[in-house]
């Protein structure tokens, strides 16, 4: 049975939830598996980072457990346009995190565990944590039919991919993490994980698509919460440590001092966006206009997420030369975002020539131009 204490009760499990660093580094050797009671990708991520940073882990192991509401994680030297439908998250409200290590990108939701694996950089071995999390499968449905590829997936059936699986190598510390999916929205995911964007080339890291399958549809009695105490028992066996839970708050600074001030980083703009690797657009779109239909082409080169380099060719006959100079002056400098781009586009605007002509199809070229973003 696994013990779920409160954070009221929990100084008998360990001292984490109640001491700073120092309480970390104190804790006896062995192993150590925690929960995060937060569903937020930005504060489960910033706890990942901070053990990372703070805890010594020269001779203890730590897994540890999570949970997001809707969200759409990139490995660290991806490219979000390249990787999803940004404009379909903005619509469903579904967060999109950058992560500090490698991989591919993955959609996450309350039916999809994350697991992340702590240990020294010489003591990190992801094949391993990958076998204990199939032995706990296979422990709590012998009849599942999973195992670990080269690649470091888990598949299910041989064919369909229920986790993938990232790390980041520090120094002297390491983790490797891994995404188990039990019920997730496959609507969804499929949906939010394909990119409507054209003429993008990047050198960022591309993921590899995959077909993908709930263990959930193989066996409908299996829950998370199972899964999770299910790999937390594997996890105890194998390092000799008492088979407790430990749940965590990660906005807690008491427990984490710091920790805010990690979250906030995730979720800026700066890190999200600005850390995308310079990529290129190059492409041409149609404006239907009355009853003529122009044919636009947009060459930009973008870097740390700010439009370097913008060229729009629009025939003057059109669009006064000096109206579309001055949008691409404008752009130019910007963040590659639709909302900075619709504000400067009201702004010019307002110094635009005052005739409904010129207004409508200044307003079309800028709607046309935000859709690229």
């Amino acid at each position: 049975m696994v013990l779920r204490s409160s954070l009221k009760n929990c100084l008998q499990l360990s001292c984490i939830l109640r001491t700073p660093t120092a309480a970390f580094r104190s804790i006896a050797s062995g192993g150590l598996i925690i929960q995060s009671i937060s569903n937020d990708i930005y504060q489960n991520l910033a706890v990942e980072d901070w053990i990372h940073d703070h805890m010594n882990l020269e001779n203890r192991q730590v897994l540890f457990l999570w949970r997001n509401s809707p969200a759409v994680v990139i490995g660290r030297h991806q490219n979000p346009w390249q990787e999803c439908n940004l404009r379909l998250l903005r619509q469903k409200n579904i967060k999109l995190a950058r992560r500090r290590s490698g991989g591919g990108t993955v959609y996450h939701d309350l039916g999809n565990i994350n697991l992340t694996f702590f240990t020294t950089r010489k003591k990190y071995e992801r094949m391993e944590n990958l076998k204990l999390v199939v032995k706990a499968l296979k422990a709590l449905r012998p009849q599942l039919d999973v195992h670990v590829t080269d690649r470091y997936d888990i598949l299910l059936d041989r064919q369909y991919k229920i986790s993938g699986t990232a790390a980041k190598l520090g120094r002297k510390t390491a983790y490797h993490h891994c995404t188990l999916l039990c019920n997730a929205d496959k609507f969804v995911l499929s949906s939010v994980l394909k990119s409507p964007y054209k003429g993008l080339k990047s050198n960022a890291t591309p993921s590899v698509p995959a077909s993908v399958k709930n263990l959930f549809e193989e066996d409908a009695s299996l829950t998370c919460e199972m899964l999770l105490d299910a790999i937390a028992e594997e996890y105890a066996t194998k390092h000799q440590i008492d088979y407790h839970i430990t749940l965590i708050n990660p906005a807690d600074e008491t427990v984490l001092p710091g920790i805010s001030n990690k979250t906030k980083e995730l979720q800026t703009w700066e890190w999200v966006y600005g850390k995308t690797p310079k990529f290129s657009v190059s492409t041409c779109f149609n404006m239907v206009y009355k009853d003529s239909v122009l044919d636009v082409k947009v060459d930009m080169d973008v870097k740390h997420g700010r439009i370097e380099v913008c060229n729009i060719d629009v025939p003057e006959q059109w669009l006064p030369p000096a109206l579309c100079s001055e949008l691409v002056k404008s752009l130019t400098g910007s963040k590659f975002c639709p909302n900075e781009a619709t504000t400067l586009a009201t702004t010019l605007l307002r110094v635009c020539p005052q005739d409904d002509e010129l207004h409508n199809r200044w307003n079309l070229l800028c709607e046309n131009m935000i859709m690229l973003m």
